[in-house]
C-alpha cells in the first residue's frame, strides 16, 4: 500500500498522546488531545521532524520556540510532533540548552499511529518526514508542507501562509500581512 499524505481539505485525524510541556520533574509530561485543541476554537500548526538528538531538527524546534508569540498573536495553537518517545524527548530538552525553554508541547507519536494516518513516514525507516500541517477552527487541513529529511523548513513561509489563510481572501504571490489581497 502506498503512503498516502493527508491533504488540503481533509479533517485532521483525532489523537490522545503524551506530550512533553516542561522540563520540571513532575510536571514533564501531558496526554494532549485533538479534542482539546479543537475545542479551544483555535488554529493548529503541527510540525513533525524526523529524530531528537540529530543536527537539523534542533534549529527548527528553536526557530517555532522564537515565533511562539507569533503563532499565538494569530491564535493558534503550536505543537512539535516526532516518533520519539516522550522520554526521549523530556530528555533532549534537558541536554539541548535550545530547547530546554521550549513553550510547545513536543507529541510523542511511539505507536507511529497518527504519523500513519497523516501519511507522513519515510519508506525505510519509519520516522516522520519534516511535514507541517495548517490546521483550521473547524479541524480542516488548508496547508500541507513536506520537506527531505536533509532539509529544515522556514519557519517564516509557514506564518506568511498561516496570516493569508487567516485573511479567507485571495492573496497574490509573496503576499505579506498588511499588503492588499486581490479582488475578484
Amino acid at each position: 500500500m502506498k503512503n498516502v499524505t493527508l491533504s488540503l481539505g481533509a479533517q485532521f485525524p483525532d489523537f490522545k498522546k503524551k506530550a512533553v510541556v516542561s522540563i520540571e520533574k513532575g510536571k514533564e509530561f501531558y496526554d494532549l488531545t485533538y479534542e482539546e485543541i479543537r475545542n479551544s476554537g483555535k488554529w493548529m500548526v503541527m510540525f513533525w521532524w524526523p529524530k531528537d538528538f540529530t543536527f537539523v531538527c534542533p534549529t527548527e524546534i528553536a526557530e517555532f520556540n522564537k515565533a511562539y508569540q507569533d503563532f499565538t498573536d494569530r491564535d493558534t495553537v503550536l505543537v512539535g510532533a516526532s516518533t520519539d518517545s516522550e522520554f526521549v524527548h523530556a530528555a533532549w530538552r534537558r541536554d539541548h540548552e535550545d530547547l530546554r525553554g521550549l513553550q510547545f508541547p513536543m507529541l510523542a507519536d511511539t505507536s507511529k499511529s497518527l504519523a500513519t494516518e497523516l501519511g507522513i513516514l519515510e519508506a525505510e525507516e519509519k520516522i516522520a518526514y519534516r511535514a507541517t500541517f495548517i490546521v483550521d477552527p473547524q479541524g480542516i487541513i488548508r496547508w500541507v508542507s513536506l520537506y527531505d529529511l536533509n532539509v529544515g523548513r522556514n519557519v517564516k513561509e509557514v506564518l506568511r501562509v498561516l496570516d493569508a489563510l487567516q485573511t479567507d481572501e485571495l492573496c497574490p504571490c509573496n503576499w505579506q500581512k498588511g499588503e492588499a489581497t486581490l479582488n475578484a
